[in-house]
């Protein structure tokens, strides 16, 4: 049986991770390489990094960045924002990262994640998408929470399943940064499904919904920010409390 993952994301504005409710609202959270020396430390699984103002400039710094964190991290670790063509992963897995995360960028041009497929293998492919429930279903969003499309959630997982993506990291943009739990149904829906790993993100407040996730939503990992970067949960803790209700999980 595969272990269950856990995964902090580190959202980067101008070199600082920061955090927000529901997409706005950012905050500080602290120096990006130490954070990831910190959760690799701690026994994190993997990690995330996003450049959510992904601008031109952005790239060159990130990149930039990603080789700091490639050289001072000893986990996998997945970065995103400002992936458009081939050339932006080659140039991100260079620097060191080990998977790339794309988002509006697939939406926009779906072919991109059979491309990446292709050149680099399925692994590298991870397929983020941000949702939101409307009176018509799920509805999924570009530019970090800013357009609704007329995308449905679970077809367009489906169809990035298909097109050769390795994981789907779904965010509930109604659970994210509210630590009220992960939306459970949708995840536990896109998990029966597909035939990749889903990654939960949005909604964690407290060592329990890590454990909802796992059994109710059936995530094969779940993917939290501001609990950790304040220090409000502690990931040895989570893994032993994990393992301590059965959930395989790499102490």
């Amino acid at each position: 049986m595969i272990s269950k993952r856990i995964i902090p994301c580190l959202d980067i504005k101008a070199g600082q991770t920061v955090k927000g409710t529901n997409f706005i609202n950012l905050r500080s959270a602290g120096d990006p390489i130490e954070l990831g020396q910190l959760y690799s430390d701690q026994g994190a699984d993997e990690l995330v990094y996003l450049d959510i103002t992904a601008s031109f400039e952005g790239r060159k710094t990130f990149t930039e960045l990603v080789k700091k964190v490639a050289a001072n991290i000893s986990i996998p670790f997945t970065v995103g924002g400002g992936i458009h063509e081939i050339g932006d992963v080659d140039r991100l897995l260079n620097a060191g990262a080990d998977k790339v995360s794309i988002n509006s960028s697939a939406i926009k041009n779906p072919n991109l994640i059979n491309d990446i497929a292709k050149h680099f293998g399925s692994q590298v492919c991870v397929v983020a998408i941000d949702a939101k429930k409307r009176p018509n279903g799920w509805k999924c969003f570009l530019n970090g929470g800013r357009i609704e499309t007329d995308k449905e959630l679970f077809s367009w997982a489906k169809e990035a399943n298909d097109r050769g993506a390795g994981e789907i990291l779904f965010t509930s943009m109604d659970h994210d940064g509210v630590k009220n739990g992960f939306a459970n149904e949708p995840l536990a829906r896109l998990s029966s499904t597909l035939s990749i790993p889903i990654i939960a993100s949005g909604g964690a407040g407290k060592m329990e919904h890590f454990k909802d996730v796992f059994i109710e939503g059936k995530a094969d990992a779940a993917l939290a920010a501001s609990v950790f970067h304040f220090g409000e949960i502690q990931i040895p803790k989570l893994k032993q409390y994990l393992c301590n209700e059965g959930i395989n999980i790499r102490l």
